[in-house]
């Protein structure tokens, strides 16, 4: 048979797609796998991470569905965002055209793939039937106390009139127009994640040995929880006058209360409420007010990752136990996010404290010593107590029960829980995103849309310059009607952080189209498919989507949008970046390899074989143009070799012992790839490098005999094995030889084919594999080593043998100097 692989798989794509062959059953009586590839950004075109991505979730879910699962495999678009806007004007396209026509683009080129994708399911974020459903989940979230409105102090440029991100601003200016930033105090509204942050932390324990332990801990540190001490720093009595009396203190928390009388001084965010009333009232001279200005302007990232840096304030608290003043400092590694913005530094038991006390020649003092070794500081360990009044003495683990419960006695401090996990901030000041239900009214204040005015879509007559938010200067947009009052008032012009979109579209998924004009799901659909049996996507969103993933299902589940469902992702896959010459693929460095032109050159089959083959799913796979060629190879040698087999329906009985040796060792291999593929998808680890390694063994085991059952048989079981991975030449062969029976049979293994009276075993020579050979399989160990070390003979001479091992049914390993 001849292999043609773009007449082929057009053939095979047209036919899938006229037979609706990859749409779910609404048969809920059939046992279910959910597969879902995270969704893709429509860029305009897709990159071979994409290709990797769909490929695995296509083979998993097409495996599945074969085993007689009814599997909801599905794909859409996370279609808000920035680039569109940046398209915008940089193009002088408007944003909606620019996405709505990648997304068409790319939709043909996942296509051409074939990728078993379900057709009917398919939506854009941007849609307005989804914002409208997600406007009616964020006004019932804003009903229950899950979202509200405060002001927070944000990064804004002046010059393109907008709120950055912190990851915009790059050395304290603009990303896009340079400009330096400002801190401005602006109103956001915020969605109350850390009302769940225990249930976030403790039901990481659920999903430990099914989702990858570095992931959980990502997860664990992001959120953060410490327990410790809560206590104010009083501020000292000139201090409180030189602030006009406006405070009296603050709070600060610590894990080590055990090393509280090691503090030496306290320290400030620059963006700390005192720190700012220092600043506006001028009470510090010009150049401490330029270089705090300066921290101001740097992002939480940037600070974190400069040298530590601060100034004396010129301020004092008093020592809650000591009642010595210790001097208050503003210092950049202090983020407002964490405690409040206010810390007490311990120099002597801090790395971070004392590499700062050091700079600034602050007071050191030991309070910790080791118990059983010499103290080196800054000593970070538990230890015993010295120095600390009525403490000294006692071990670090009895002294912080003891502190905390005298503060508590003397009603100057508490025992706290604390988290480093914060509430989200959804408000965005930019056009393309999902306008945030809310009316600002003089007399009512912010109040929510009537859900029977949703959705509120965007207005199309809009410029996208880059200055500003184009909804807040529409001429008519921003103007309504107040939901509660009736009288005038303006939208809120803020869109929701397109991280809101990927929260919820896996819920989505489960309905129905007939379902999605009433409801943003359906309750049953959503009780049978969830949760997500296998989800797949890449380790950079690891923090941030998996985890408003997790808060989104539960809160939808407490509002009564959902029953009985805890986690979203029953199993997740992280699968490894595609490298070429060592780096990450893009534009600026030159080796982005177009997945149309190897589709073009050798066929979506050879592209998939060859991203399936070349590295474990986990791990980073680099590019390698001679191995794409050597896919295409083995699939043409495939096609050739396949007029040996004899036409059949079911698979051909054979009596194993009647074979010659190479007939039966080629059954063997073909069941051992059988037995790989078993197991590949039963224990999760979608191992597809070694299960087309051993079908490879298979084929050239095959190759090397001529009976023609085992070919048939061979084709039979090989082609069923490698349908998920090379689905359009294995259909294709499949409906030649065997009119597809292959494909809705179950093949059992043959146990028969392992028995065997010889065995042929490898012997690898300081781990290399140098030969191999027969022999019986009744043989002692003994015997067994010595055949092998006649096998390997010539790699023996003039070495020194060191160590024999024999792996019991597999190899002799023989170690040489």
């Amino acid at each position: 048979m001849e292999y043609k692989p773009l007449e082929t798989e057009k053939k095979w794509q047209k036919k899938w797609l006229e037979t609706d062959a990859f749409e779910p059953l609404e048969d809920f009586s059939c046992p279910k796998k959910y597969i879902l590839s995270m969704f893709p950004y429509p860029s305009g075109r897709i990159h071979m991470g994409h290709v990797r991505n769909y490929t695995i979730s296509d083979a998993i879910a097409r495996h599945y569905r074969r085993q007689g699962f009814n599997v909801l495999h599905p794909i859409g678009w996370d279609s808000f965002g920035m680039p569109a806007e940046n398209a915008a004007i940089k193009h002088k396209v408007h944003p909606k055209k620019w996405t709505y026509e990648n997304i068409d683009s790319m939709r043909d080129e996942i296509d051409s793939l074939g990728l078993s994708f379900s057709k009917t399911r398919e939506f854009a974020t941007s849609d307005p039937l989804y914002t409208k459903h997600e406007q009616s989940i964020f006004i019932k979230m804003y009903e229950k106390g899950l979202v509200y409105r405060k002001n927070a102090v944000l990064n804004w440029c002046a010059s393109c009139q907008t709120v950055l991100a912190n990851e915009q601003v790059e050395e304290g200016k603009c990303w896009r127009c340079g400009t330096i930033v400002e801190q401005r105090e602006m109103p956001g509204y915020y969605l109350k994640i850390t009302k769940y942050a225990e249930e976030l932390l403790e039901d990481l324990k659920k999903l430990e040995n099914h989702w990858p332990s570095q992931v959980l801990t990502m997860q664990e540190n992001w959120i953060g929880k410490s327990e410790g001490l809560e206590f104010d720093f009083e501020l000292s009595p000139k201090s409180k006058k030189l602030l006009g009396g406006k405070f009296d203190g603050y709070k600060v928390f610590t894990t080590r209360p055990d090393t509280i009388f090691g503090v030496t001084y306290s320290a400030l965010a620059p963006n700390h409420a005192i720190v700012n009333e220092l600043l506006e009232r001028k009470l510090l001279d010009e150049r401490k007010i330029l270089t705090i200005k300066n921290m101001q302007r740097q992002s939480a990232k940037e600070r974190q990752s400069n040298e530590k840096e601060g100034l004396d304030l010129g301020i004092s608290v008093i020592h809650p136990l000591t009642k010595k003043e210790i001097p208050i400092w503003v210092a950049n590694f202090v983020l407002l996010e964490y405690g409040g913005g206010a810390v007490m530094a311990v120099p002597a038991h801090d790395e971070r404290d004392f590499d700062f006390a050091q700079k600034y020649a602050l007071p050191i003092i030991q309070t910790i010593r080791a118990e059983n070794a010499e103290t080196v500081l800054p000593f970070t360990e538990y230890g015993v107590l010295i120095n600390s009044a009525d403490f000294s003495g006692l071990t670090s683990a009895a002294a912080k029960k003891t502190i905390i419960d005298y503060f508590e006695k003397n009603s100057i401090g508490k025992r706290t829980i604390n988290y480093k996990l914060r509430d989200w901030g959804i408000s965005r000041q930019r056009y393309w995103g999902a306008p945030i239900p809310v009316v600002l009214c003089p007399k009512c204040g912010a109040v929510t849309e009537k859900n029977e005015n949703l959705p509120v879509t965007l207005p199309d007559d809009v410029e996208i310059t880059g200055e500003g938010n184009p909804l807040d200067k529409h001429p008519t947009w921003k103007f309504t009607k107040c939901s509660k009052c009736g009288g005038k008032a303006e939208r809120e012009t803020d869109t929701m952080d397109t991280f809101v979109q990927s929260s919820w579209y896996f819920l989505r998924y489960t309905t129905p189209k007939t379902f999605w004009q009433d409801a943003p799901f359906d309750e049953k659909s959503v009780k049978y498919w969830m949760s997500v049996d296998q989800y797949i996507g890449g380790i950079e969103h690891a923090i941030l989507h998996l985890l408003y993933s997790r808060f989104f299902t539960k809160a939808l589940r407490d509002l009564g949008f959902i029953e009985d469902i805890n986690e979203p992702f029953a199993n997740l896959l992280t699968q490894g970046m595609v490298l070429k010459d060592g780096a990450k693929m893009s534009k600026s460095k030159g080796n982005v390899v177009d997945p149309d032109s190897i589709i073009e050159k050798y066929g979506a089959d050879t592209a998939r074989l060859f991203i399936l083959f070349a590295a474990p799913v986990q791990k980073e796979l680099e590019w390698n143009d001679s191995a794409v060629e050597g896919a295409f190879k083995f699939i043409k040698r495939l096609c050739d070799r396949s007029d040996n087999v004899r036409h059949c329906q079911t698979l051909p009985k054979i009596e194993h012992s009647a074979l010659a040796k190479n007939e039966q060792y080629a059954r063997k291999k073909v069941y051992e790839a059988l037995k790989k593929s078993e197991d590949s998808y039963k224990n999760g680890s979608y191992s597809f490098n070694t299960l087309i390694a051993a079908s490879m063994e298979a084929f050239n085991a095959l190759s090397a005999q001529e009976n023609g059952a085992v070919w048939s048989e061979g084709y039979f079981i090989l082609l069923n094995i490698l349908e998920p991975i090379i689905p359009h030449i294995a259909s294709e062969m499949s409906e030649k030889l065997f009119e597809c029976k292959n494909f809705t049979q179950q093949v059992k293994i043959d146990e028969s084919v392992f028995e065997s009276e010889s065995m042929i075993l490898a012997v690898t020579v300081n781990g290399k594999r140098r030969a191999e050979f027969e022999i019986n399989a009744d043989a002692s160990k003994e015997e067994i080593i010595a055949a092998g070390k006649e096998a390997a003979a010539k790699w023996l001479n003039g070495v020194s043998l060191k160590k024999e091992i024999y792996v019991d049914k597999k190899l002799v390993n023989l170690v040489v100097t």
